[in-house]
Formats: C-alpha cells, sequence, structure tokens
C-alpha cells in the first residue's frame, strides 16, 4: 500500500527525504522497517490544513490557498520536525500532530513484532496509525478518538493514503474491546494515570507506551491487575487524554527558581497531591535532580503509584484518581 499522487507528491518525496535525515541525524529510525514507514508515507496527506502560533492567536496555512508561497510555507511545515496544531477551538487547541522524531522515538521504543496488534490511543491526524500500518499491516492496528470529527477525518486521511485500519470514535479511557486482545497499546494524548481498561484488554507481556506528567511510560504487563515499568528519558508533551475516566493534568509553574526546571516539574507532575511544592523541590534537590528514566510506575490491582529508583523504595507517591 502506499500514497495515492497529489500534486504535492514530487515536492512532499523531497521534504519527505530532508525530513528522514534530519531524525536519523539525532540517532534514531536505526530499524530499516521504520525508516521505510517515514520515508514512504505522506505526512502531508494528513495535514491538508493547520494552524501556527500567530499575534493574538493562531493562523491558518493550508494545500489549497492561492498563494504559491503560502502552499509552500504550508507544505515546508507539513514535514518540519515540530508539533503541528490541527484543530483549534475557540482558541483552545484540541488536536495536533505529534513530533515526528518523538514519533519515531516512541514507535521504536514499542518494540512491535510481525503479527503485533496495536491500540492507538487518540486518532489526531491519522499520521502515526499510517505508519503502524505502514509497518504491520491495517488488519493490525486500530485507533480511536473521543471526538467523532476528528475520528472521522483521520479516516479520511488514512484512506487518501491508501491505509483502512478500524477507526473508531470512542472514549480512549475505555480502550476497544471489541477488537482486544492487543500486543501494544500506544497513547497519543496524555494520561493521569493508567486506564485499567488497558491492561484487561493486553495480552500478557505486551507493552504499554503513554505520555504521564511530562515524560512517557513504558508499562509491561502481566496481566489485567499489574503492570510495571520506566520512563523513558525523553520529556514528552501531549493534548490531555479526554473522556469519563480522563483527568486534566496541569504543567504550571509551581515555585520559583530552580524548581522551574522542566525535570522538575515532571517530578511535580507525579507527586501533586501527595507532597506540597517545598517537599517536592527538598526531594529533587537531595537526589539530584533526578531525570526521568530514574522513575516508574507501577500498576497492582487496584493501586497505582509512581516511585524513584525502586517500586518498593521509600519515595513512591499514589497516581491521580487511584487508591
Amino acid at each position: 500500500m502506499g500514497a495515492v499522487r497529489d500534486e504535492f507528491a514530487e515536492a512532499g518525496a523531497r521534504e519527505r527525504r530532508a525530513l528522514v535525515r534530519e531524525i536519523e541525524a539525532e540517532g534514531l529510525l536505526t530499524d530499516p522497517a521504520w525508516r521505510a514507514a517515514f520515508a514512504e508515507v505522506p505526512r502531508h496527506l494528513f495535514v491538508p490544513y493547520y494552524y501556527v502560533s500567530a499575534p493574538g492567536g493562531y493562523e491558518r496555512l493550508w494545500s489549497g490557498d492561492p498563494d504559491p508561497e503560502r502552499r509552500d510555507r504550508w507544505l515546508r511545515g507539513a514535514y518540519a520536525d515540530t508539533a503541528i496544531a490541527t484543530r483549534v477551538r475557540d482558541g483552545d487547541l484540541v488536536s495536533s500532530a505529534s513530533q515526528p522524531s518523538l514519533m519515531a522515538l516512541m514507535l521504536d521504543a514499542l518494540d512491535v513484532r510481525d503479527g503485533d496488534d496495536v491500540l492507538e490511543i487518540g486518532a489526531g491526524s491519522g499520521y502515526h496509525a499510517a505508519l503502524l500500518c505502514h509497518r504491520l499491516g491495517e488488519e493490525h492496528v486500530t485507533t480511536v478518538d473521543l471526538d467523532e470529527e476528528i475520528a472521522e477525518s483521520a479516516r479520511t486521511h488514512l484512506a487518501a493514503a491508501g491505509y483502512r485500519p478500524a477507526v473508531l470514535a470512542a472514549d480512549g479511557a475505555r480502550g476497544c474491546p471489541e477488537r482486544a486482545p492487543y500486543d501494544r497499546i500506544v497513547a497519543t494524548c496524555e494520561v493521569p494515570s493508567v486506564p485499567y481498561p488497558w491492561l484487561a484488554q493486553c495480552r500478557p507481556g505486551a507493552l504499554v507506551l503513554a505520555p504521564l506528567s511530562t515524560g512517557l511510560i513504558l508499562l509491561r504487563v502481566r496481566d489485567a491487575a499489574h503492570a510495571e515499568g520506566r520512563f523513558l528519558a525523553t520529556s514528552a508533551y501531549f493534548v490531555a487524554l479526554r473522556g469519563v475516566a480522563a483527568q486534566a493534568p496541569e504543567h504550571d509553574n509551581p515555585y520559583p527558581g530552580p524548581s522551574g526546571h522542566e525535570r522538575f516539574l515532571f517530578l511535580w507532575g507525579l507527586v501533586r497531591g501527595t507532597l506540597d511544592r517545598r517537599e517536592a523541590l527538598s526531594l529533587w534537590l537531595r537526589e539530584r535532580r533526578p531525570g526521568r528514566e530514574r522513575f516508574g510506575v507501577t500498576v497492582s490491582g487496584d493501586r497505582q503509584w509512581a516511585w524513584l529508583d525502586d517500586p518498593g523504595g521509600p519515595y513512591a507517591w499514589p497516581l491521580p484518581g487511584t487508591a
């Protein structure tokens, strides 16, 4: 399967090659299968319009602009290694296309194997699902989004690129039981804790990758009630999961001075509600400003907690909405 021909195909291919080189220069796309996916899936088909920051709000760029210079600007932006705002309502960002290099890192961390069934939470533009389809085959990919309009748009974009995975409008916090079980679940929206339905819909040994606080937690699932894993070292900022089981995360600057460091904000996202800001700052300084990779999450029965260094160690904090 491949992209249908369109008026931007040739220019898009050039931009795509440049994007792949840029991501490779960061030490990513070492797996030939993922390199081929990024080299062949036409990202511009998934962002026919998007928004860029402008004085007083957002400016809309689109493929049908009558100004050729603005069309060129749209196409270059479609292949820039940055996140793209794809849906804005009443001045608020509703949906975005993730930074391609971060996508590459996440897909590599998923460690998929031929024949794996993958559930994606947050369909967005459909581009991430297309990369999964290229690697695994569309029959192994399911993507859900709470917003029916976003789901339909993702379905349309995927079809234009030649892919037809299962795209459903559903509450991502509840997973997608009708297509279970899954070998991998990947979320492209931030969660405050791990939704229990995800674990129940996984095969034993499955991996779950999800944005939590300002990091990416990679969990190995033992069974429907148990999972554990560590955060990846990278930072990650995503639109929050919406739905019945979701709570909107907050990322303010909770304390002046050194605690404004983005690694402290990650810790604060984990301990908020358990420690006050001064206690959190004291811990962060005492433990030598720990990076994300020193933290992890354990799910055991009806309990979920984040921890530093050791799941059974002295530093552990219940995640929001859990016992």
